[in-house]
């Protein structure tokens, strides 16, 4: 993949230009392109990208063995947005709700996540995630 390629996320940008420029160190402004930008790490194996944007009330407790495998081992397929909620250039604190589909070592999954997002020291940073019961939302 160039960074001329149309980046993982969806957006239907330019890699460099999207979440390239995120994984390069510039701050995501919006908690939805923070969840993008994740999304593009893990196709693009930025674990490093993944534990620096994790809280870092909880970063030490991150798989990370468990991620690089997970990001290695899968065919990425794409990313649904299904909802947001706050997250804005304003805001403290931001909910993405998205669908990630793929497939890890031949077994298809689609990976339904609420994602919580808070600021830390002006940064955009992955706080937790819930997956919706059944017969809300998707």
């Amino acid at each position: 993949m160039t960074d001329t390629t149309l980046c993982p996320c969806g957006a239907g940008a330019a890699y460099r230009a999207c979440c390239g420029r995120f994984h390069a160190g510039a701050p995501a402004p919006t908690a939805l392109e923070l969840m993008r930008s994740r999304y593009a790490a893990y196709v693009r194996g930025r674990i490093d990208y993944l534990v620096e944007t994790h809280d870092p009330e909880t970063r030490a407790a991150m798989d990370v063995a468990g991620a690089t495998r997970w990001s290695r081992d899968t065919i990425w397929a794409g990313l649904e947005i299904v909802a947001t909620s706050a997250g804005g250039h304003d805001d403290e604190i931001g909910v993405v709700e998205f669908v990630a589909r793929g497939a890890t070592r031949g077994k298809p999954f689609a990976l339904h996540e609420r994602s919580r997002f808070r600021r830390d020291e002006g940064r955009w940073v992955y706080v937790d995630g819930t997956t919706p019961r059944a017969g809300k939302g998707r």
